[in-house]
């Protein structure tokens, strides 16, 4: 129960920051709509608009890994990673952790600490156009965003442990997913009728009920 206890809080953790960086989004469409407006129909472009729109990105791509890692959704060789079981699953897993993640990571953490401080000490500015936006919150993001993924990573590393012992993944926090949102269309909308609506979600749950125990049930038949 501990073990699932911090499972579950790192990916609290992870999904916290995800859905609050998510919202830069909405900040770098904002940006980008209007040096648009300004550059095309006002002729006044912004210097140092590609700056902001890097960091935003930067920022945006950074901070929602650990999030991406909490669902599972980073990109793997499903074609065989599928069709294992799951102790050899975990067992792979835990190899590239322990050879890959964890050493990299570190990494990571350390050089961002080391640019980030540098960069605060020297006040850097982009160096793009001769009124550069600053540098040091943006590298700043660094390490940030490296101690999120390696608190996740180590849940990962948890689970494949768990898993090694009991023969099947642990749980994992769920977000929204491709059903819920079906479902919200359907109940909003005036055109389908309550036995048809209730039809198609079911019909939706069905699918993806059957596509989440594919790879359950070729690991059952395997043991």
């Amino acid at each position: 129960m501990k073990v699932q206890n911090f499972l579950l809080a790192a990916d609290h953790i992870s999904t916290w920051a995800g859905k609050a960086t998510a919202w830069l989004i909405m900040v770098l469409m904002s940006v980008v709509c209007i040096e648009v407006f300004k550059r095309y129909i006002l002729n006044a472009p912004t210097a140092w608009i590609f700056d902001l729109d890097n960091m935003l990105y930067g920022t945006l791509f950074m901070m929602c890994g650990a999030y991406t890692l909490a669902q599972d959704d980073h990109v793997r060789g499903d074609f065989l990673y599928g069709s294992m079981k799951p102790r050899t699953q975990a067992t792979l897993d835990l190899i590239l952790y322990i050879l890959f993640f964890l050493p990299g990571i570190a990494a990571l953490i350390y050089a961002g600490i080391d640019y980030a401080g540098i960069s605060w000490h020297i006040n850097e500015h982009s160096n793009v156009t001769s009124e550069g936006p600053p540098v040091y919150p943006f590298k700043t993001v660094i390490p940030i965003a490296g101690v999120l993924v390696l608190i996740q990573g180590l849940a990962e590393i948890a689970r494949c442990v768990v898993c090694l012992q009991t023969g099947r993944w642990p749980d994992r926090l769920k977000d929204v997913e491709e059903i819920d949102v079906i479902e919200q269309q359907l109940a909003g909308s005036t055109l389908v009728d309550e036995e048809s609506r209730k039809r198609a979600i079911e019909g939706a749950h069905e699918i993806d009920e059957a596509a989440h125990q594919r790879v359950g049930s070729r690991g059952a038949e395997r043991e």
